[in-house]
């Protein structure tokens, strides 16, 4: 049948043979290195992955430390303002103090001020009071009292005076 055809069977086997040492050869010397190249390039492209994972995982760890930074640094602040306003209210609670402290040595340098003037006043009433009284005995007796005991008629009449009507 093969004769019919015009073909012979030698040369069936040769191309077989031929076919066989070709898919040999070429196995050997493309298939084995293209396999080669395709494993390298899926170990390539596996390293990338891993690499892009490990980079991801690195951004998600920084992430996470500045966002607990930020968040230390947000508490450290609002520990600043919190110790700041106490810092001022004790400053404000210290000038109170002081002003309180003013007030009351004004106050009492008034008191002070206040008694000595009533003292002089009544030291400058004592005295015109004497002096009057002074001129009344005088026009009343019609003579001059002595200087001596003048003072001490002087005293008794406003130690009475003192005791019973002016006390203030």
């Amino acid at each position: 049948m093969l004769d019919a055809l015009g073909i012979d069977l030698k040369e069936i086997i040769f191309v077989i043979i031929n076919f066989l040492i070709l898919v040999g050869l070429l196995g050997k010397f493309l298939y084995k290195p293209f396999l080669g190249i395709l494993e390298k390039r899926k170990q390539t492209i596996k390293d990338a992955f891993d690499n892009a994972a490990a980079i991801n995982r690195r951004a998600d760890e920084k992430m996470a430390n500045y966002s607990k930074r930020i968040a230390n640094v947000e508490e450290e602040g609002r520990e600043i303002i919190v110790e700041a306003k106490k810092q001022a209210d004790i400053q404000a609670q210290r000038i109170i103090e002081e002003a309180h402290m003013k007030a009351d040595e004004i106050i009492a340098k008034a008191e002070k001020t206040v008694e000595l003037e009533r003292e002089r006043a009544m030291i400058e009433m004592r005295n015109e009071v004497a002096s009057l009284a002074m001129m009344a005995a005088e026009q009343i007796v019609g003579r001059e009292l002595q200087t001596v005991g003048q003072e001490a008629i002087v005293d008794e009449v406003l130690e009475n005076a003192r005791n019973t009507q002016w006390q203030n």
